[in-house]
This record gives C-alpha cells, structure tokens and sequence, in this order.
C-alpha cells in the first residue's frame, strides 16, 4: 500500500495447488531515484515455462522502463520549460513529474518498452517456452498520478471510500481476452480461430490456424509466439489517473498472485 509521503507496500503470493506457482511480482519504492515515485508489477505466466517467463519479465522490465523514462526525461528537458503546466485531457494529458512529460511519452515508453522486452524472450526462448508466456499489468506511481500498463487479463483495481464510508471498487483494466469484440476481430483477420475448448465450454481461447494448440485464453501477452503471427500481441493498454482524497488502494492482481498499492491524501 503507499500512503502520502509516507508510502509503503503490501504483497502477497500463495502458491495453489496445481503443479508450480507460475506468478512472479516486484515493487520497486524510489523508482529511478525519485522518492515520489514507486513501480509495481504482477506476472503471471502460463505454459510449459511460463514461471520462468513471468521472473524474467519482473527482473528486466523494470529496468527497460527506468532506463527509458531517464532518457526521456532528458530529452524532454531540452525542449520543454520545467514549469509547464497540466493541459487538457484530449491527447495532451501532462503527468507532473519533474519534466513534465505528457501522457502520450508514457505510452510511447510503455509500448516501446513491452515490444523490446518481448523481443528479448523471443531470442531466448526455447521449443518447449514456444508456446508459453505472461501475462502483465503494471503501475507507476508519482505523487497522485497513475500510469497503468496491462496486457493480458490480469487486473489493476482501485478501492474507494464512498460518502456512507463504503468501500468501492472501480476497475482500471480492461481485460485484453477474445471475448471482446475488438480484440477478437484483430485475431481473425490475422488468421487466428477463436472457440472455446469441449471441456471448457464457458471461455473463449484463441488457437493457430490449422492446429487445436495452444488455446490461449488471452489476447494480449508476452511470449506465446507460436501465435504472434495471428493476431496476438504484445502491445499494452496504457491508461492514466489521478487520485483523490476518496481514493483509498489500489490492487494488482492475478488469479495467484497480488500486491496492494494505496494513496490516501
């Protein structure tokens, strides 16, 4: 959980019953050295190296993102006043940070970001990782801004404190999965099948073209490139938010694995 100034953050991970727990998360406080700014991360991996997959991702994505917020910020220095103001929210949403860098360098960074760390398990991989993969939502967080990353069906869920004192929850992901119909098209027109496994009836997989395999159940992840060529990406869903005082936590989660991120003013 972080709160105010004096933040701090709760994770937990426990270990199911089927086979090895496949999840990895991170935290990282006083992300690229700046003490308003923390980084966290859920992973969850599926397939026959998807732990592997997922603890890679957690050990390096992190440092892509730190390396590159670094660079963009100097870039941005260059050419923008460090005293630049918020503009409005229809394409030049500005993130207060100390260089005052626009939404729109956030998902630039982010998608820059997931395809170069895609691109390094893809020279990695071996046949039996071929066919597996992570999902993975992220979130930075700077003083009462959030920058959320997701790709896949993990979820990002904030927690506010209603006017009864209730609390509600409000879902900052929207889950990246064949059921919806914009993703589902991408999946066809690339050539990918889309229908839900006979044991399975009540969800929705995508499979290759001429072969029942893999059926995943997401249309968005790192990894699973034997599907790459159809429709599934590695591409994030950016989105931004600002906190307020009825703000009370956020959660990162996969059906294995969470860790709680909180701002309350």
């Amino acid at each position: 959980m972080l709160r105010g100034s004096s933040e701090f953050v709760s994770m937990f991970s426990q270990t199911g019953t089927k086979r090895i727990n496949q999840d990895a998360l991170t935290v990282w406080e006083d992300f690229i050295g700046q003490k308003e700014m923390t980084f966290c991360g859920v992973f969850d991996g599926h397939g026959p190296l998807g732990h592997k997959i997922a603890q890679r991702i957690r050990d390096k994505l992190p440092l892509k993102l730190s390396a590159s917020i670094k660079q963009s910020q100097q870039k941005f220095s260059k050419h923008h006043d460090a005293n630049v103001s918020n503009r409005g929210s229809d394409g030049e949403i500005y993130v207060e940070d100390h260089q005052n860098m626009s939404f729109a360098s956030w998902e630039g960074m982010f998608t820059r970001c997931f395809k170069e760390m895609d691109e390094e398990l893809a020279k990695n991989i071996d046949t039996d990782g071929f066919r597996g993969g992570s999902t993975a939502v992220i979130l930075i967080k700077q003083g009462d801004k959030l920058i959320i990353g997701n790709l896949g069906d993990s979820r990002a869920v904030l927690c506010r404190r209603a006017p009864d004192n209730n609390l509600i929850p409000v879902q900052l992901t929207v889950d990246l999965t064949p059921d919806s119909p914009t993703e589902a098209l991408r999946i066809i027109n690339c050539g990918g099948r889309i229908f839900a496994a006979v044991e399975d009836p009540g969800l929705k997989r995508i499979w290759m073209p001429e072969q029942n395999t893999p059926g995943l159940a997401m249309s968005r992840a790192f990894g699973n490139f034997c599907l790459k060529a159809y429709g599934v990406t590695s591409v994030p869903d950016v989105s931004y938010r600002k906190l307020t005082r009825e703000d009370e936590f956020v959660v990162l989660a996969s059906d294995g694995a969470n860790m709680g991120c909180a701002n309350k003013q």
